[in-house]
C-alpha cells in the first residue's frame, strides 16, 4: 500500500469522533449507575484528558508515524474499540468507593488507576483525529467539519441507543461503530476491509453479563439486597435511569420516609423502587380500602390537606405513587401527577397496576408524562394545592452526592411559577429531608421569602408554615395570609404527631424544638433570621451556602462554603467530613489534577520543540499556547452555559442535552466547513470579525432567551426543537471557526506543532469542562458566557502567522 498516495478518511473521521463522544456520554450514564451522578465531571476530564495526551505524544513520534499514516489511523482506531470494552471491565475491578476518599489514602490510588484505564480509549480515538490533521494539514478546516459533525450525531445517536438497548449493549455497539470505522478507512482494498468488518462480530457477541455495570456495594440498591429474602423482581433502563423494583418475602419491607412515631399503622405490602440504585420510594398495594394507607396521614407531607380542603392537587413526580395516595385518601377530588419517566409510569399504570392499585386510582387521577417545571410554565390551569415530592434517597442527601447537580425544580423562578398556577388561597408544599446542621429546609424557607417579597408580599412570614419530624420537613407556601383557624389546624396536626414547629405567623421560641429535640433550635432560629432584616449577615455568618439558587446558578444542592473549610479540617477526628458536601471537594480534586496533566502535557514537548524556534520566532510556540488555551476554554464554556439555558425551554433535560449539543457540534462544522471553503478561494477570513459577531451573538442571547422563552413556553415539543436549532445555529457556526482557522495557519507556518496546539486545545477544555461548572456555581451561567466571550477577544488579538520576534 502506498501511503503518500492515501486521501483523508472523512467518513471514519466522523464515525470515530461519533463513538468517541457516544462512549462519553455512556460512560456518564454507567457511571451514575455504578457511583454516583458527580463521577460525570470526571467522565468529561478523562475524555478531554486522551485528547490532550494524544497531541503531546504524536508531537514526539510525528515524523515516525506519519509515513505510515494508514496503518496508524487503523491501529488506532482498533485499538479505541478494543480498549472501549477491556478498559472498562478492568476499572469496575477497582474496589473504589468516593464515601472513603477523603479518609482512605488508597482510594486515591484507585481513583488514579481509574483515570489511567478509562483514559486510553479517548487517546486512541484522539490520535486517529489528530493524525489526519498533521498528514492533511491544508485540508484542516474539513476534517474538522467531519470531527464534529460526527461527535454531534453520536450525542445524539447515543440516546437513541440507550432506549433501545441496555448500556452494556450500547457499549458492544460503540466498539462495533469503530471497527466500522477502521474498514472504512481502506475501503479501497475490498480484502483488508472485508477482514475488519468481520472483527465487528467480535464485540456484538459478548456475553451482555460479562459487559454489566457492577454498582457500589455501598449504594442503597446493593445494601437492601443484603436483607434475606430480598429479590429484584422488574428492571428497565433508559438514558433517564436504571429502574429496579425489589421485592421482599422474608422480612417486610416499610418504607414510610418521615413517618411519625406516634403512628400505630403497618404500612400494607410494599414494594422498593429504586432509580440508578438510589432510593427506596415505597410502591404500595392499594385495593381501594383507605384504613391501610393511615400511615400517610402520619407524614409531615400530609399537612396541606389538614389545614383546608384541597380540591384539585398537582403533584410534581411519581416516585412509587406515595404522595398520590395520600391526596386520595385525604379526598382531592382531583388529582394531576407530573412524571419525567414513562417506564416508570408504565411500570405503575400497567405492569403492576393490579399492585398499585391504578384502576381504582384513575377515576380522580390522571399521570402527565412531562418535567415538572416545564408542565407547570406550560399549563394554563391552577391548583389548589401543588405538591413537590420527595424523590431522592436520604442517603445521597446527606452525602452531599447531588452538590453539583443542577436543579431547576427549586430555582427562585421555579417557586414563582408554581406559586402563579395556585388558586386565590391555594398552597405549594414541598417536603425535604432532615439534615443538621439545616441545609435544604433553610435554602427552601429562604427561597420561598425571596419569591414573596419579589412578588410585592409586604409580610412574607404571613404566608408561611413549616414543620419538622426527625426525619422530613415540610414547607407550606400559601398564596393569601394564613386565617387563625388554620394556624390552630397545624398546631393541633403537629401536636397529635409530634412534629415540630419551625416556623408559623404568631410562633413563640417556646413551641419550637419540643419533640424531636436538637441542641439548638437551629430551624426555628434560621427561619427568624430570613424573615427579618438581618438575612444578608445571616447567610454570610452560616456555615453553608443556604442563598436561594436562581435559574442562572440552579445548584440548589451546593451548600459548600470555603470559609467553613478550616473548620471541618480541624474536626476530622471527630467526624466533621460528615458535614462535607462530597461532590464539590471531589470536583477541586478533578481540577487540581486536570491543570497538573495540563502542565505536564503542554511542556513536555517544548525541549522537542525548540528546533521550531529558529525557523518560526521564538514566542510563536507561546502564541500558539495562548491562542488555543483561549478557544479551548472557550467553546466549552459557550457550550455548556447554552445547554443549561436551553434545558428550561425544552422542559427536558435528557432531550434538551442531546439536541443542544447535536446543533452546538454540527453547526459548528458547518461553519468550519465554511471556513475551509473561504481558504480554498483565497478569501481569509479573519478571527477578529468572527469573534466579533460571536460576542455579539451571545450578549444579545444572555437578555433575549429568558424573554423569548417565556413567550414560546406552551409551543409543542417539536416546535421548540426546530426554535432551539435555529437560535444555536448562528452561534455554533461562529465558534466552528477559531479553532480550524488557527490549526490551518500552524500547519501553513509550523506543520511540527499541528499536533502540540491540538493538545493544548485539549488540555484547554479539559480543564474548561470543569471550571465551567465551578464558575457558575460561584458566579451564575451567564457569568461563564461573559468570561468565554473574554477569552474569544484575547484570541483575537493573537497573530498565528509567522514572523521573526
Amino acid at each position: 500500500m502506498d501511503e503518500h498516495k492515501v486521501h483523508p478518511p472523512y467518513l471514519s473521521i466522523l464515525l470515530i469522533s461519533a463513538s468517541a463522544l457516544a462512549y462519553e456520554v455512556l460512560l456518564m450514564r454507567l457511571f451514575s449507575i455504578i457511583q454516583w451522578h458527580h463521577f460525570a465531571y470526571m467522565v468529561i476530564s478523562l475524555a478531554l484528558l486522551g485528547y490532550g495526551a494524544s497531541g503531546t505524544f504524536l508531537t514526539l513520534v510525528r515524523t515516525w508515524l506519519l509515513p505510515r499514516f494508514t496503518t496508524a489511523f487503523i491501529a488506532n482506531t482498533m485499538l479505541f474499540a478494543i480498549s472501549s470494552i477491556g478498559c472498562f471491565l478492568l476499572a469496575q475491578r477497582l474496589p473504589f468507593n468516593t464515601l472513603e476518599i477523603l479518609w482512605d489514602f488508597n482510594q486515591w490510588w484507585y481513583l488514579l488507576l481509574s483515570y489511567l484505564l478509562l483514559f486510553i480509549p479517548f487517546f486512541f480515538a484522539a490520535n486517529a483525529i489528530c493524525l489526519t490533521f498533521a498528514r492533511f494539514g491544508e485540508q484542516i478546516p474539513k476534517i474538522y467539519s467531519y470531527d464534529l459533525i460526527g461527535a454531534g450525531l453520536g450525542a445524539l445517536g447515543v440516546i437513541g441507543a440507550l432506549y433501545l438497548l441496555s448500556p452494556s449493549g450500547v457499549l458492544q455497539l460503540i466498539a462495533a461503530t469503530a471497527l466500522v470505522a477502521a474498514a472504512m478507512a481502506v475501503c479501497h482494498k475490498r480484502g483488508t476491509m472485508s477482514a475488519l468488518l468481520a472483527l465487528i462480530l467480535i464485540p456484538l457477541l459478548l456475553p451482555p453479563s460479562w459487559l454489566a455495570p457492577q454498582m457500589s456495594e455501598y449504594k442503597d440498591l446493593n445494601q437492601t439486597l443484603r436483607v434475606t429474602g430480598t429479590s429484584v423482581i422488574k428492571q428497565r433502563t433508559s438514558p433517564l435511569g436504571l429502574l429496579t423494583l425489589v421485592d421482599s418475602q422474608k422480612i417486610p419491607l416499610r418504607l414510610a420516609p418521615g413517618m411519625s412515631l406516634n403512628s400505630s399503622i403497618e404500612p400494607p405490602p410494599q414494594l422498593g423502587l429504586f432509580i440508578d440504585g438510589d432510593g427506596p420510594s415505597a410502591v404500595t398495594r392499594y385495593d381501594g380500602r383507605s384504613e391501610p394507607l393511615g400511615y400517610l396521614d402520619f407524614m409531615t407531607s400530609a399537612l396541606p390537606y389538614h389545614l383546608k380542603p384541597q380540591q384539585r392537587v398537582l403533584i410534581l413526580g411519581l416516585g412509587g405513587g406515595s404522595d398520590l395516595l395520600q391526596a386520595q385518601i385525604s379526598g382531592a377530588e382531583q388529582i394531576e401527577t407530573v412524571e419525567l419517566n414513562p417506564q416508570l409510569v408504565q411500570m405503575f399504570q400497567e405492569q403492576y397496576g393490579h399492585f398499585t392499585g391504578w384502576p381504582l386510582l384513575r377515576e380522580r387521577s390522571q399521570i402527565h408524562i412531562g418535567e415538572a417545571r416545564g408542565f407547570v410554565a406550560a399549563s394554563q390551569d391552577h391548583y389548589d394545592l401543588i405538591q413537590v415530592s420527595l424523590l431522592d434517597s436520604a442517603a445521597v442527601s446527606s452525602a452531599g452526592l447531588n452538590t453539583l447537580s443542577e436543579s431547576y425544580l427549586y430555582t427562585q423562578e421555579a417557586v414563582t411559577e408554581y406559586m402563579n398556577h395556585l388558586t386565590t388561597d391555594g398552597m405549594l408544599a414541598i417536603t425535604r429531608w432532615v439534615r443538621v446542621p439545616p441545609r435544604d429546609g433553610l435554602k427552601l424557607f429562604a427561597t420561598a421569602v425571596a419569591v414573596l417579597r419579589s412578588s410585592g408580599v409586604l409580610n412574607p412570614a404571613h404566608h408561611l408554615a413549616m414543620i419538622r419530624g426527625w426525619s422530613t420537613s415540610t414547607l407550606v407556601l400559601k398564596k393569601s395570609p394564613f386565617t387563625a383557624d388554620e394556624i390552630q389546624r397545624l398546631q393541633d396536626f403537629s401536636e397529635a404527631r409530634s412534629f415540630d414547629s419551625v416556623f408559623y405567623p404568631g410562633i413563640s421560641p417556646q413551641q419550637a424544638n419540643r419533640y424531636n429535640i436538637l441542641p439548638q433550635p437551629y430551624y426555628y432560629q434560621g427561619a427568624q433570621a430570613l424573615l427579618g432584616d438581618g438575612a444578608e449577615q445571616f447567610f454570610y455568618q452560616y456555615k453553608f451556602a443556604v442563598r436561594p439558587a436562581t435559574d442562572d446558578r440552579p445548584h440548589f444542592f451546593n451548600f459548600f462554603k470555603w470559609s467553613t473549610l478550616p473548620e471541618m479540617l480541624s474536626l476530622y477526628r471527630q467526624g466533621g467530613f460528615s458535614l462535607l458536601e462530597l461532590g464539590y471537594p471531589i470536583l477541586i480534586i478533578t481540577l487540581l489534577q486536570a491543570m497538573l496533566a495540563s502542565l505536564v502535557l503542554i511542556l513536555l514537548p517544548l525541549r522537542f520543540l525548540k528546533r521550531v524556534q529558529g525557523k518560526t520566532g521564538g514566542g510563536y510556540t507561546w502564541r500558539v499556547v495562548a491562542y488555543f488555551i483561549a478557544i479551548g476554554l472557550a467553546f466549552l464554556f459557550i457550550e455548556i452555559a447554552f445547554i443549561q439555558k436551553f434545558i428550561l425551554f425544552l422542559a427536558h433535560p435528557i432531550y434538551a442535552v442531546s439536541v443542544v449539543l447535536c446543533g452546538f457540534l454540527i453547526f459548528s462544522g458547518i461553519g468550519s466547513r465554511f471556513a475551509g471553503r473561504l481558504l480554498e478561494n483565497r478569501r481569509k477570513p479573519t478571527v477578529r470579525s468572527i469573534v466579533l459577531i460571536l460576542g455579539l451573538v451571545s450578549l444579545s442571547y444572555l437578555w433575549l432567551l429568558p424573554q423569548l422563552f417565556s413567550v414560546l413556553s406552551t409551543l409543542p415539543d417539536m416546535a421548540k426543537v426546530m426554535i432551539s436549532l435555529l437560535l444555536i445555529a448562528p452561534l455554533a457556526f461562529c465558534m466552528g471557526m477559531p479553532f480550524s482557522l488557527g490549526l490551518a495557519q500552524v500547519a501553513q507556518h509550523a506543520p511540527q506543532l499541528v499536533p502540540w496546539a491540538w493538545g493544548v486545545n485539549g488540555c484547554a477544555s479539559l480543564i474548561s469542562a470543569i471550571l465551567a461548572t465551578l464558575l457558575a456555581v460561584h458566579f451564575g451561567f451567564s457569568w461563564v458566557v461573559l468570561f468565554a466571550i473574554a477569552l474569544y477577544s484575547v484570541a483575537a488579538t493573537i497573530e498565528l502567522h509567522a514572523r521573526h520576534d
